[in-house]
């Protein structure tokens, strides 16, 4: 048994992809049949999926693929790099926009992918926020994003903050978005259903009458008659708000429109 001082000696581990030791296990030729990197990654985004990141472990995935949760050990040291691997695998469902559109579509395109990715998968909405976002997929979605920025004709140093503007704006929508279909989805109830029980609860409460008097008057000048075709409009107005800001920025700096 490793010692207190031995343990102190021993880098933290930050990441799967930074961390090139070999698991604690040693690869023997009688390692599990039928298992690989790939096939256990697969089964933990499925069942991230369907039971979701408080009830993902270790023996659940084991019994997902019939075998013994000994027997994953073999392949990575920790549920974190599991969980990181699954990560890095969904991004590879982001479908990147054809290069030869203007910069305004392709970042529509990439946003609205983003945001499809975060509500299919709820569960990388924390985890993008808590490891390092730097496996292979996650690298191809940054240097996308990076050409995309780069085509806006912002200075070069405006153009971090460009990228945060949007797609932290998308991480923020599309977040609430998969919660609040996660929350309908658990209570048998659609997402229109929800939505009028929770509005009713509120517009019975006297003291609350002058917000939700006023929310109701913004909401039908927005319109929409679902929840969903009222939550696209926000979306596609506030990217395009944001779009509008960086074209502003450009053309305040003198950068040439592209």
């Amino acid at each position: 048994m490793m010692s207190a001082s031995d343990r102190g000696k021993v880098p933290a581990r930050t990441s799967v992809w930074l961390d090139r030791r070999a698991p604690s296990r040693s690869r023997r030729s009688e390692s599990p049949a039928g298992l690989d990197r790939n096939r256990i990654t697969e089964a933990s985004v499925r069942l991230l999926d369907a039971d979701g990141l408080a009830k993902f472990s270790m023996r659940r995935l084991a019994a997902e693929l019939d075998v013994t949760a000994m027997s994953l050990y073999w392949y990575v040291d920790t549920k974190d790099d599991l969980l990181e691997l699954a990560l890095d695998s969904v991004y590879a469902e982001i479908t990147p926009p054809a290069e030869d559109a203007d910069w305004q579509v392709r970042l529509r395109e990439f946003a609205r992918s983003y945001r499809e990715l975060i509500v299919r998968h709820i569960w990388i909405s924390p985890l993008a926020g808590t490891f390092l976002n730097i496996g292979p997929n996650a690298m191809l979605f940054a240097y996308a994003v990076q050409d995309i920025v780069r085509d806006t004709g912002l200075p070069l140093e405006r153009q971090t903050g460009a990228l945060a503007a949007v797609f932290q704006f998308v991480y923020g929508f599309s977040t609430v978005e998969g919660h609040f279909k996660a929350r309908c989805d658990a209570t048998g109830m659609t997402q229109d259903e929800y939505h009028q029980r929770a509005m009713g609860t509120i517009r019975s409460q006297p003291r609350l009458r002058e917000i939700t008097d006023y929310s109701d008057e913004i909401m039908a000048a927005r319109g929409g008659e679902t929840v969903e075709e009222m939550r696209e409009r926000d979306f596609v107005f506030a990217l395009d708000m944001v779009i509008a800001g960086i074209e502003a920025v450009r053309d305040r700096n003198g950068s040439p429109a592209q």
